[in-house]
């Protein structure tokens, strides 16, 4: 009858409805889940993404820190550089100071000692033309002069010594005076005569200087 047909229906459209429902359910599931991964993709790639760029900035970092320390570097090596050619200049230029003062010295001395030898170049020239060129009397002269600091040596020699501290052993022989005087009369005799050391020169004193006395 009718009542049935309209309650079939309505089961029908009900049915109908119900499954439209959960059709519906399923799609919205799988688009809940299409959107999940989705989103789940997303923020892997989002934290992916910045940890390539963490990792590009430690990169950029290290090689700005890398670039610091070669700049530190170079400016100490060029630092070390430049002392050690300031250092080296200052040596050059001490060395220069000290061989320019030896040469400085060098130099006065070799003026003096030529204006030494000038002064008795002329001396002896002056010395010749007195003698009326008689170069055997200019070499007395010259012996002469030289005889005055001679004898002081000899005197000098001799007054050094220590007379009361010398103790002298002798055999006991003959001869006068004491051993003491005896030895210092022997000593004084065994230094040479002015007369002796101007022969050793090749030079003859005259006769106004006196004559060695020959021991009988």
């Amino acid at each position: 009858d009718r009542r049935v047909f309209v309650t079939e229906q309505e089961a029908m459209a009900v049915e109908g409805e119900n499954l439209a429902k959960a059709s519906i359910a399923v799609t919205n599931a799988s688009l809940a889940e299409k959107e999940a991964e989705a989103m789940r993709r997303a923020e892997v790639a989002k934290r992916k993404a910045e940890a390539d760029i963490q990792s590009a900035q430690y990169d950029l970092e290290q090689e700005r820190l890398r670039a610091e320390e070669i700049v530190r570097e170079e400016i100490a090596k060029q630092q070390m550089e430049i002392a050690a050619e300031a250092e080296a200049e200052r040596l050059r230029r001490i060395a220069r100071g000290e061989a320019d003062a030896i040469i400085s010295v060098k130099k006065a001395e070799a003026e003096g000692i030529n204006e030494v030898l000038s002064a008795k170049a002329i001396g002896y020239e002056k010395l010749v033309a007195a003698t009326g060129g008689d170069t055997a009397a200019v070499a007395t002269l010259l012996m002469v002069e030289q005889l005055e600091p001679i004898v002081a040596r000899q005197v000098e020699a001799i007054s050094n010594l220590k007379i009361d501290k010398i103790t002298v052993w002798d055999s006991g022989g003959g001869g006068e005076g004491g051993s003491t005087a005896n030895f210092v009369s022997s000593l004084i005799h065994s230094l040479p005569p002015v007369h002796d050391v101007a022969k050793m020169a090749g030079v003859e004193l005259p006769d106004y200087l006196g004559k060695v006395k020959q021991d009988e």
